[in-house]
This record gives structure tokens, sequence and C-alpha cells, in this order.
């Protein structure tokens, strides 16, 4: 039986991307058995395989060495260079994966600015996605809480200007659809409302009423097992502990603050809707400590296990 074969980008080279992929490639024996590629500039991973005094074995980890930036990017804060070759390792990745030649694809962290200061079009790795795969849907994945964003990288007044009934019954089945591929299994979704106290009938907003509710129902008339909108205040502590239960949350942060809260060490991000899974870690660049030998490689070895486990 051949083993997957896996696509590991090495994000920003002035954050900490490469740092946690040498250190969780090093650590192999914790690893599911695979065939790992690392995509980027073979400088940059060299780098900080010194930083860590640590040295991969390019028998068993094959690197996919492509341009290396200059010294420019290499400083530990945003910039045109770091965006520029952490969306070439990006790009050159997915379109393996595209052609067949990676089964799954895990990205260390990008930095957003340094992408617009490239002049890239796309605020990170899920609006590219999106480009190449409408319907892509962002969500982060845990033993303790999962949560599915309707929308991510927009302003909040972008945010809420999508909580419509079509957006949100598209997304309910999108969602469906990407988890039960990703896991097969008797899933339950909980929608958490947009208002406080879920609009309290209408008193402090009618999105849920007008907007969500029907769209709820859409959702379940079609078979799916979901229900909602609930108060966002209580939503998330009722999924904790419920690996079965998806909370659909509405916004960036409206999702991302209990769940980093909960699970930031062990985390993934995970994208759904794909003919190829793509799993990252659950944080950023983190540049302030970029090259200390400090950064924890938990939630990149998590997105690591979560894209080989669910491989078939």
């Amino acid at each position: 039986m051949s083993l997957p074969r896996i696509g590991i980008t090495l994000g920003d080279p002035g954050g900490i991307g490469p740092e946690i992929v040498v250190r969780s490639l090093f650590d192999r024996a914790s690893l599911p058995a695979a065939e790992y590629v690392v995509f980027g500039p073979a400088p940059v991973l060299e780098a900080a395989e010194r930083t860590l005094g640590l040295e991969l074995d390019r028998t068993r980890v094959a690197v996919r060495d492509l341009p290396s930036p200059g010294s420019e990017a290499r400083k530990k804060e945003p910039g045109k260079e770091n965006g520029e070759a952490s969306f070439r390792s990006f790009r050159e990745a997915v379109e393996s994966a595209r052609k067949g030649s990676l089964s799954a694809v895990v990205t260390a962290p990008i930095s957003k600015l340094s992408w617009k200061l490239a002049g890239l079009p796309w605020r990170g790795h899920t609006e590219y996605l999106e480009h190449l795969y409408p319907g892509a849907v962002m969500a982060f994945w845990s033993e303790v809480l999962k949560v599915a964003l309707l929308s991510h990288h927009r302003s909040l007044r972008e945010a809420i200007a999508l909580v419509t009934r079509p957006a949100c019954a598209r997304f309910f089945r999108a969602v469906d659809a990407g988890v039960k591929k990703l896991r097969p299994g008797a899933w339950e979704f909980v929608v958490a409302g947009l208002n406080p106290h879920a609009g309290e009938a209408g008193l402090l907003g009618r999105e849920e009423t007008d907007e969500l509710a029907p769209a709820v129902e859409e959702a379940r008339a079609s078979g799916m097992n979901i229900s909602g909108p609930f108060p966002p205040d209580i939503v998330f502590r009722e999924a904790l502990g419920r690996p079965e239960r998806i909370v659909i949350a509405l916004y960036h942060d409206q999702g991302l603050i209990p769940f980093k809260m909960a699970a930031f060490e062990s985390g993934v991000n995970v994208t759904l809707g794909l003919p190829f899974l793509r799993t990252s870690p659950d944080h950023g660049t983190a540049f302030d400590i970029a090259g200390k030998n400090i950064a924890d490689p938990r939630s990149m070895k998590e997105a690591i296990r979560l894209a080989a486990s669910s491989i078939r």
C-alpha cells in the first residue's frame, strides 16, 4: 500500500513557519507515515535548521526548492519579498495537489500584509483557494471545539452584509458536504446568532428572524442536522467538549476568539470543499519570536496529523 504524499509549505520566510516545519518533520516518530515534500526556498529551510540546531534527513523529507528570496525577505517583519516567496511556495504546492501529485497540502503561516505588499489580490490562503474552488469553507478543528466561518477575512461591516438567507443556506449545505467528506459521521450543526441574545425576537436585530432562521429551516428540510440560531454567548459553551457538534459562526472573531481560547495549541485550520485536503496551524507568523528558537510546533503537528488521517 502506497503512502500518502503530503506537501508542506514554509510560509513567510521571516516568520516562525520554517521553524515549526523543521521541528515537526524532525520529530517524524510523532507523525503519521507519509511521504513529506517541503515547498519553499532551500536557503530559508537551511537557515531554520541552523537556528534550531536540527537537520532534516533529506532521504526521508523531499524539498521542492523554489527561487530564493533576497536577504530583505529574511527580516522578521512583513515585506514584499516575504509575500512573493510565501505565495510562490503555496501556489506550487496547490498546483501539485490539483494535478494529483499530492494528497494534501499543509501550509505554514503567511502574512496578509506581506501578500498585499507583493501586489497579490488575495487576503490569505483561503481566499486564493476560493477563487479556484468557489464554495470553499474556512473551518477550525480540534477535539474540544469545531467551528466553521460564514465569513473570515472581512471587515465587520462587510461580514454583516453577508448574513442573508440565500448566502447562509448555500453555506450550510457547503459545510455539511465538506465536513462529511473530511470525516463521514453523524454530525450536528448549531448556528450562532448575529446579534446579542440572537436578536431577542427582533428587539435587538432582525437578522435572526428574517435571514438565519429561514436558512436553517431550508437546510433542515434537505436532511441536514442543523439548529439555531442560538445566542452567540452560549452556543460555543454548548458545543465545548462535544466532538460531533460543529458551531457555524457568522464572522471571523465570533468563531476564532472562543476557538483559540479552547484549543490554541491543538487547533487546526482546515479548508473544506476542495478536491484535496488543506490544513494549517491556527496561528499566524509571530514575527516577534521568529528566530528565537521558542516557537511551539504543536498546532503544525496537529495540522499534519489531521491531513494524513483524513486521506482515504
